[in-house]
């Protein structure tokens, strides 16, 4: 798997590196100028209201979207680059809504995340167990490994589903809503686990969520969308609701946001 860092003049690993970009989706803008750069082993929070472009942006970072000008690079890479495969782990809201009678075990899915273009027809090898076997202690997930994923908990098959995207050896951990439909125990314990990912094993998160308090609990820096990047610098410094209002010059930011500070229902964005 090869992957290319850039380095910055401060000396740190890039990421993620996005250059005056634009994405239209049905002749409507929905993202304008946006300029950002991720380091290695950071944990980015991304808020914003609905309809901000929170989505769009993430699935013009994964290359699923177009850009309509500027650019996205990742590891040095264009989204969708072969040189990218198994760097990204990429964990959508429905991600964990899986059938309550599928018949799948925790370790058969996280095995999944270790199939790719140039191993699906060989053999499960000592390596790839190795892998699966890790990221499921990485998650605390061993007590239940041969349980159906039905049976678990929502915080247990959030677990579950990042630690498929673990044993693929993800370095860039990208989560749209993991916190959704789970209750506060799992939420905290969910927040430690991406938290001691970034400080333990050096891996870089960019989380999307509605949960303001709790991902201002543990994310190192935070990013406010609103078409474009309204704030972007460390947790302890985000504004608060009214201020970022003013920001926009509008009240709808205050309310959008305070009406999902603890949402418990996905989001329905429509970007």
């Amino acid at each position: 798997m090869e992957s290319i860092t850039i380095e910055q003049s401060d000396g740190k690993e890039m990421i993620l590196a996005i250059e005056n970009m634009s994405v239209a989706r049905s002749g409507k803008l929905i993202l304008s100028d946006i300029n950002l750069r991720i380091h290695k082993g950071e944990f980015v929070g991304l808020v914003g209201p609905n309809g901000s472009g929170k989505s769009t942006l993430l699935l013009s970072i994964l290359g699923i979207l177009k850009t309509q000008s500027g650019s996205v690079k990742m590891f040095g890479h264009s989204p969708m680059s072969k040189n990218l495969h198994g760097n990204i782990g990429w964990v959508s809201q429905a991600a964990a809504n899986l059938p309550r009678d599928i018949k799948i075990t925790v370790r058969e899915l996280v095995q999944l995340g270790t199939v790719n273009a140039k191993n699906m027809f060989q053999l499960f090898d000592k390596e790839r167990a190795a892998r699966v076997e890790k990221a499921i202690q990485m998650v605390d997930l061993l007590d239940v490994k041969n349980t159906d994923i039905g049976r678990l908990s929502g915080g247990q098959r959030q677990r579950a589903v990042i630690a498929r995207a673990l044993a693929s050896e993800a370095e860039f951990i990208i989560l749209d809503e993991p916190l959704v439909g789970i209750d506060r125990d799992a939420r905290n314990s969910l927040l430690k686990l991406l938290d001691n990912l970034c400080h333990d094993e050096g891996k870089t998160i960019l989380m999307v969520s509605h949960d303001l308090a709790a991902i201002r609990q543990t994310a190192h820096r935070m990013i406010f969308l609103e078409e474009t990047i309204r704030f972007d610098g460390d947790t302890e410094d985000f504004p608060d609701l009214v201020s970022l209002a003013d920001l926009r010059g509008i009240g709808r930011v205050h309310e959008d946001m305070h009406s999902h500070n603890h949402a418990t229902a996905p989001s329905k964005e429509g970007e």
